[in-house]
């Protein structure tokens, strides 16, 4: 029985989902010592290092969807936690690049492993994490992602 409530709206539901993922990260990555922005930022800056990257936090705020500003607040706390390091650019003196110590490597992979087993969770009754529903339904979400969402001007929120 689906304890969604009746009529729920779209943004409900995103609202919802994205709450109850929230919540099931922060608790699964806590004994890490990590909370769930300070996953997404590590979880991020490992694949980005992987594809050959060294980001700034301005790079890494705009990939995690984060605010600039949150974004150097995380790196502070990460880089105090011996997590991440923070380096000048050399080519641009106001950008500082971000990359992860030997030890925020290791904390990251025992992370990603902890939350893909909260996706395979979550997908179960999508079929699992490699499902053509569960692989649809990324589609549907990335299409979502995309869309530009700008706030209604005053004359659009008249004419409604």
């Amino acid at each position: 029985m689906s304890t969604t409530p009746e009529g729920a709206t779209p943004g409900f539901l995103v609202w919802r989902l994205s709450m109850k993922w929230r919540v099931a990260v922060d608790r699964a990555v806590a004994p890490l010592g990590l909370t769930h922005a300070q996953y997404s930022l590590v979880a991020s800056l490992h694949g980005m290092h992987r594809s050959g990257l060294r980001p700034s936090q301005r790079q890494l705020a705009d990939h995690t969807g984060l605010e600039p500003l949150y974004v150097s607040k995380l790196a502070r706390a990460l880089e105090a936690a011996g997590l991440v390091e923070r380096t000048r650019d050399p080519s641009d003196p106001r950008a500082v690049q971000l990359s992860l110590t030997e030890q925020g490597q290791e904390v990251t992979r025992r992370a990603i492993k902890v939350v893909h087993g909260l996706l395979e969770q979550l997908l179960t009754p999508l079929g699992g994490l490699d499902s053509q529903r569960a692989q649809a339904f990324s589609r549907e979400l990335a299409t979502l992602l995309d869309a530009p969402l700008d706030p209604p001007t005053e004359n659009e929120t008249e004419q409604s």
